[in-house]
């Protein structure tokens, strides 16, 4: 034995001694991770093969091992380090020997490739990370970031601390569009940094501030950190619980934990809306609290309006903030009461089946006793009493199906209790509502007629949906009694955008807060997954760079617009109508409301082909293509290797031997702070991809498999790995901003600046583990 350690210590050192060896040799990440592996795993064959290499482990043929067994004690955690007077024996660490080790590792590294890269169940939440790449990339190159820093450095300006109040809400921004930290940093440093130092501000709070916002793409949505973990953490949940419930005597998660044990990369996104929000606030609130507390360190700085028009804080506070607040506060109001929302007729062919307990009771007495004291007492006598009930009732019924004049009466039903506005006409009221009362608050002085005809027609509409429009009436009968009013509101929408875009905040912020709730809202609504939605992404990230390219150039950017509208249409009618045309019935209005789709879907795909031949003419496409491939192919890459060095640390046990470890502990805040540690620890020299790939497998059977929420101990890890990107000396945002930093500010103003916000993020990590409902409620309210 090496120095009084264990075999599989040793191990365990050579593995991530060759890692770091491997990363820091200059040679690339995602080839040094794999070969670190093969390395590894040659030199502790070597060892093992000369008996250097001595695992003790507990000697289960003992007595005292047997009277732990007679006592009740699970064999699973008895281990060295929670039973350390055990006997011991001395064994290989390669039990088999090295060539079966091998043989297992080269058939295991197949099939993960397989299930995780190539062709299993992941593969299609991967496919986003390639999408999301290119979206991010996209609009990095489109030069939007110039747009958006100029225009919000005018807004937050002539705040103390405006500038870098300005760069926050910029890189979230770019965060919710991007999601790709270096491109965020290197973009806002070249932009930004010479500004704020122009004007005064200190160069350690214009390089914290630059490198802290460029992380926030680590953790709000669609963070590519997010869906590579959370494709990792959805299976090792799934599995962490089966074993958890195996090991209470339960047949399966479902019954143990009375809910399924799922956990996607949609819920996920969900749940880090609020936190990266709440990190976004705390790195602004402390841009602006140090500018008070150092006003010539950070002085306000008047860069001009983003107004074409002056108005008056009255004005302001009437048409920004009095009425668009009241109309939205009105349409909830009328939601509540009834008289908005879904006016669906659409009922069952079949009965529902009969009431089930809330809990599963017909089960063992020992998984009856580990539910109760999973559950609680009241929990498991209400669901025992929930299925007495039923049992008395005969059984839980089973499911029939209706009669034609049942189905009727139904329907009648549901007529009757439908509200008298749908859900969608209130929405397009309230949209084209906002969009005239922002046109007028936008140029006061202008003629208010033609907002006020607009005005006139969201009304019409309104009342041709009261009046004129049942839950019975047809989608196609419904669009012709309200085209009439749509075509009045048309008229006016055009001076109303004329006037919208004399505001530059609008005119900027816009079209990619468009593209940025398309993608974000398809998911969080659960509309769909998050690859569709990285397609959508895609697409309308290559749209709108194309359009801005074709700005530049002055030239006609209609075909852009003309195909965007195309695709908006294309799915209102989707929504509206039935698309089914395969069925043996089809009403004429859903065949035309087809076709109509169709040619919509054909103009903006030849939009979207228009703007990549812009784009590539142009010089932008080959480039965005190649810097994705680069970095899809690198994430892949590094998944692969790290398999390959995860499964050598699984063939001498070293897996094993660390969630041991870990299990020892009899508190689960204990382990959880333990791996947080060490993954905070491991940041400051590993990337995210290797903590991810490497650690969590190792750790995440331990951390997934107790009582914590899923979706809060992933965020709580996607946080705690955003701060490796900001740790000195090793922090990645760091060295990125190093390399376009001026030759004035030096590396240790970028060191001492970012120390504030590394402090934040730790205050960040503390307040989501004192209130874990900041990453919960939005998953719980939206499903």
């Amino acid at each position: 034995m090496f120095f009084g350690l264990d075999g599989v210590e040793v191990g365990l050192i050579i593995v991530f001694l060759c890692l770091f060896s491997g990363i820091l040799s200059g040679f690339p990440v995602a080839f040094a991770i794999g070969g670190s592996g093969i390395i590894a795993f040659g030199i502790i064959a070597a060892l093992d093969s000369g008996g250097y290499l001595i695992h003790q482990a507990i000697d289960t043929a003992s007595t005292e091992y047997a009277a732990l067994i007679a006592e009740g004690v699970r064999s699973d955690i008895i281990s060295v380090f929670r039973y350390p007077d055990l006997p011991r024996i001395g064994e290989a660490v390669f039990k088999g020997g090295w060539e079966v080790a091998m043989d297992r590792n080269v058939s295991f590294v197949v099939n993960r490739m397989n299930e995780r890269v190539l062709a299993g169940q992941s593969i299609e939440t991967l496919l986003a990370v390639a999408m999301f790449v290119l979206m991010g990339i996209t609009l990095e190159r489109s030069k939007i970031a110039d747009d958006l820093l100029t225009t919000m450095s005018r807004v937050f300006g002539g705040l103390p601390g405006g500038l870098a109040v300005s760069v926050v809400v910029v890189g979230a921004f770019l965060a919710a569009s991007t999601g790709i930290v270096g491109a965020t940093v290197v973009t806002m440093g070249l932009l930004s940094l010479p500004t704020m130092l122009r004007n005064g501000y200190s160069k350690e709070l214009a390089t914290g501030v630059i490198a802290a916002s460029g992380t926030l793409g680590q953790i709000i949505p669609p963070s590519i950190v997010i869906v590579l973990l959370g494709t990792l953490a959805g299976d090792l949940y799934s599995a962490a619980q089966e074993d958890r419930a195996t090991l209470a005597g339960c047949t399966d998660a479902l019954t143990y934990l009375g809910e399924p044990a799922v956990l996607s990369v949609g819920t996920l996104f969900q749940a880090a809306l609020l936190p990266g929000i709440l990190l976004a606030m705390l790195y602004a609130g402390y841009a602006f609290g140090f500018a008070l507390l150092n006003p010539t360190k950070a002085p306000a700085v008047n860069l001009g309006s983003a107004n074409g028009e002056p108005i008056t804080r009255n004005e302001g506070l009437t048409w920004f903030l009095a009425v668009p607040g009241g109309l939205i506060i009105l349409l909830v109001f009328l939601m509540n009461l009834g008289v908005v929302g879904s006016q669906s007729v659409i009922v069952d062919s079949f009965t529902d089946s009969g009431e089930q307990a809330d809990l599963r009771t017909k089960v063992s007495p020992e998984c009856g006793a580990a539910m109760r004291e999973l559950h609680g007492d009241e929990a498991w006598e209400t669901a025992v009493a929930q299925q007495a009930a039923i049992e008395a009732s005969g059984g839980a019924t089973q499911s029939r199906e209706l009669g034609d004049e049942e189905r009727a009466q139904l329907v009648l039903d549901a007529v009757d209790d439908a509200p008298i506005i749908g859900t969608g006409i209130a929405i397009l009221a309230l949209l084209l509502g906002l969009i005239l009362t922002t046109a007028r608050g936008v140029s006061p002085s202008s003629d208010a007629m033609p907002l006020i005809i607009g005005g006139v027609g969201v009304g019409l509409i309104l009342l041709a949906d009261i009046f004129l429009v049942s839950p019975l009436t047809t989608s196609g009968v419904t669009t012709l009694i309200i085209i009439l009013p749509l075509v009045v509101v048309g008229c006016a929408m055009r001076p109303a955008f004329a006037r919208l875009a004399k505001n530059d905040l609008l005119r900027v912020v816009f079209p990619p807060l468009v593209l940025i709730v398309a993608v974000l809202g398809s998911i969080l609504g659960g509309v769909t997954n998050p690859t569709p939605a990285a397609a959508l992404g895609a697409g309308g990230a290559i749209m709108l760079a194309a359009y801005r390219k074709l700005k530049d150039d002055e030239k006609s950017g209609k075909i852009i617009l003309l195909a965007s509208g195309a695709a908006l249409l294309m799915l209102i009618v989707g929504v509206n109508f039935d698309m089914r045309i395969g069925q043996e019935d089809v009403n004429f209005e859903d065949y035309m409301a087809f076709l109509f789709a169709f040619s919509m879907f054909l103009f903006a795909m030849f939009g979207l082909l228009y703007a990549c031949a812009v784009l590539w003419l142009g010089g932008v496409l080959t480039p965005v293509v190649r810097e994705t491939a680069k970095v899809t192919s690198m994430v892949f890459t590094i998944l692969i290797g790290s398999q390959m060095l995860n499964l050598v640390v699984i063939s001498f046990g070293g897996e094993h031997y660390i969630q041991q470890f870990l299990r020892s502990f009899d508190d689960e805040w204990t382990v959880f702070l333990i791996v947080m540690l060490v993954l905070f620890v491991l940041g400051f020299v590993l990337d995210f991809l290797e903590i991810i790939y490497i650690v969590i497998p190792i750790v995440g059977p331990v951390i997934y498999g107790g009582t914590f929420d899923p979706k809060w101990v992933t965020i709580m890890i996607a946080v705690n790995l955003q701060t490796s990107f900001l740790t000195p000396p090793f922090g990645f945002a760091l060295f990125y901003l190093r390399g376009v930093a001026p030759k004035e500010v030096t590396t240790g103003h970028i060191y001492r600046g970012v120390i504030p916000f590394v402090l934040i993020q730790v205050v960040g990590i503390g307040i989501l583990a004192l209130f874990p409902a900041i990453v919960t409620i939005v998953p719980n309210l939206l499903n």
